[in-house]
């Protein structure tokens, strides 16, 4: 009977282990089917329980909540080999792959046509613009009424002293006095005190102070920031005090200080404005052109990023605001009169610093753009991370990425980019780079105070708009194998598709406020047209092989009123919220269950051992009872030999 009732026991507890290993596997499973079921039904109309348009133009306007971290990925944990690639690190050489051009797409599309293929929003009427876009009036600036549509007004949302990368009140303390310098002037008010704190110390720091003062967690500088077009006039009137070159890189750059202690990093005109890179040329062999990082820093901001640092272009003279300024002996020992009598310097660097490639003025006046410093690492420090998507700087091998179609689920599981909106980042980069044609992106930086939930800062723009005649889809793998974007820079991307908001007449019109304008020719422009043609093409392939929900992902910081998932237009759908109570409940059932379980194995083990033990004992009990039995046995045999031989 005991042994009866002991295996029933262990029966029972058999198969309380079963269903807490089916609770597991539920539990693990029913994210995964619910975002498939979300992403099916995307793909078929989405969710019909849509808001008016009233309440969405309110959600536009309602206050952004910093981002929240997303789940890791489920899928199995990359290898080494995949972890070492991905891992960040500041500087190294190329690795062992190469990458490789696609094919080159040429024709141009009119714009009417593009815009009667353009695909409606999933859930969207027929007919229906996903941005309703009342396009600037006759005699109205474009880019004044780009700046104006709701989807450049989003409030910012609320910082703390953990979101701004400096305290006013602590930090930064600007006293021109003590520097002992008697070239400064305060563009306000004239008086001898500089109060280290509240509103007006901050109006009393120069401009590229107040710039770094207003950087914080979401944003190099403010949308409609006056301290923005100070800096950008600082950049091109202030007096050049200092100059030196800037160590590393493979082209010569100078390091300019100005009279108000701003520092900006100068890069000479090499080309003009109608040469194209050659043909035979490789992306990490171009030149780096000055006119590309201007415009770069006007494609970011009308894209809102606003993740370059401010860029202005200025005329420099030579002789005045570089030789006779500098206190780099080896910068000025290069320069020399030309045969054709003009000034010329080549400096020192890794490549193109030579009496061949030696930079020349007219005579004495050369082209350039200066970009503000951010500020410097022993205040700010930051952190350099190796793009995923790193070509191999090699004539001849392939990155992974690139001879890897899956590349993208590897990348979703190494951190940072299995959490928060590093990827999205990542996306908009990739989309950034391919308008301007730049396949010189290999590393990215970030500021260590965010940690990692901040944004991307794109630096190092100078290899862009080299060609307007090709474009290279390599640049969109990374955007074409993880199909995702943020859902503010889809709904960005599209106004800009817009006859009433082209791109191409955003950019000539803000270029126009350049000291070097014209600064892009119209085939370049009209490239940029094209190239957002092509990314919104890949984007539509995202939304039909996966669906909306599972492609367009919601930002908190950007203002998205609705959670990832939700299309334009619509809340969360409520069809799928039957799902979360059976979350909970087979949680819950899980958690009860996984720990009784664990008692009822330790029970388990306790009276095997017990069983086992005592099983030993009777058995060698019976043994000894049998050794007994022989004894006696034995003794009764030799006392019946005694009777027998008596």
């Amino acid at each position: 009977m005991k042994m009866i009732l002991f295996r029933k026991f262990r029966v029972f507890i058999l198969m309380v282990f079963l269903v807490a290993c089916t609770m597991h596997i539920m539990i693990d499973l029913l994210p995964k089917l619910e975002k498939r079921a979300v992403g099916a039904d995307g793909a078929e109309g989405g969710c019909q329980c849509a808001q008016s348009p009233a309440e969405e133009a309110q959600g536009w306007g309602k206050q952004r909540a910093r981002p929240v971290s997303g789940a890791g990925a489920a899928a199995a944990w990359p290898d080494k080999h995949t972890l070492r690639i991905l891992q960040d690190f500041s500087s190294g050489p190329g690795s062992n792959h190469t990458s490789r051009s696609l094919e080159k797409i040429t024709g141009r599309e009119s714009q009417s046509q593009i815009l009667q293929d353009r695909k409606p929003l999933i859930g969207e009427p027929s007919g229906v613009r996903a941005v309703p876009a009342s396009g600037p009036g006759p005699g109205t600036s474009r880019l004044s009424a780009l700046f104006q549509h709701r989807l450049y007004r989003t409030d910012p949302p609320p910082l703390t002293e953990e979101d701004t990368l400096f305290n006013v009140n602590t930090d930064i303390r600007f006293y021109p006095r003590a520097a002992g310098h008697q070239d400064w002037h305060n563009e306000g008010n004239n008086e001898d005190e500089y109060p280290p704190t509240g509103e007006a110390a901050t109006e009393s720091y120069p401009s590229w102070l107040r710039f770094h003062v207003g950087i914080n967690r979401y944003e190099l500088y403010a949308r409609h920031s006056p301290v923005l077009e100070a800096l950008l006039k600082d950049l091109v009137s202030q007096r050049i005090t200092s100059v030196g070159m800037k160590s590393g890189g493979t082209q010569l750059k100078l390091i300019m200080t100005f009279q108000n202690y701003g520092q900006a990093l100068f890069k000479p005109m090499k080309q003009t404005r109608e040469q194209e890179t050659p043909p035979d040329f490789f992306y990490f062999s171009d030149f780096e052109r000055h006119n590309a990082e201007i415009a770069a820093f006007h494609l970011d901001r009308i894209l809102d990023f606003r993740r370059v640092p401010p860029v202005a272009g200025r005329l420099v003279n030579m002789t005045r605001e570089i030789r006779d300024v500098t206190r780099d002996k080896k910068l000025w020992r290069t320069f020399f009169i030309s045969p054709a009598n003009n000034v010329c310097f080549y400096g020192e660097c890794s490549y193109y610093c030579s009496t061949e490639h030696a930079l020349c003025g007219k005579p004495d006046q050369m082209e350039g753009s200066l970009a503000a410093f951010l500020p410097d690492l022993a205040l700010a420090k930051r952190k350099t991370w190796r793009n995923p998507w790193r070509r191999s700087y090699h004539k001849r091998k392939k990155a992974e990425w690139e001879v890897d179609q899956d590349y993208c689920d590897e990348v979703k599981q190494t951190p940072p980019y299995d959490r928060g909106t590093r990827l999205l980042d990542v996306m908009d980069m990739t989309i950034f780079d391919f308008l301007m044609g730049n396949m010189d992106r290999h590393h990215y930086e970030t500021f260590e105070r965010f940690g990692n939930d901040t944004f991307i800062i794109h630096l190092d723009n100078g290899r862009g708009f080299g060609k307007h005649s090709h474009d290279e889809l390599s640049i969109l793998v990374p955007l074409s194998q993880c199909c995702r974007v943020r859902r503010s820079t889809y709904l960005r991307l599209q106004l800009l598709a817009e006859e009433e908001y082209r791109l191409s007449s955003l950019m000539e019109e803000s270029l126009l406020g350049d000291r070097l304008a014209p600064l892009l020719l119209r085939p370049h422009l009209d490239a940029m047209d094209r190239r957002l043609r092509l990314v919104l093409r890949v984007l539509a392939g995202c939304v039909d092989k996966e669906g909306y929900g599972a492609v367009v992902e919601g930002d908190p910081a950007a203002g998205d009123a609705g959670p990832r998932g939700s299309p334009p237009g619509h809340r969360v759908c409520l069809g799928y919220l039957y799902l979360y109570p059976y979350l909970y409940l087979y949680l819950y059932l899980y958690l009860y269950l996984n720990l009784y379980l664990h008692l009822y194995l330790y029970l388990y083990l306790y009276l095997l051992v017990y069983y086992m033990i005592k099983d030993l004992k009777d058995l060698q009990h019976i043994q000894d009872l049998k050794d007994l039995q022989d004894i006696q046995d034995l003794k009764d045999l030799q006392d019946l030999k005694n009777l027998q031989d008596i």
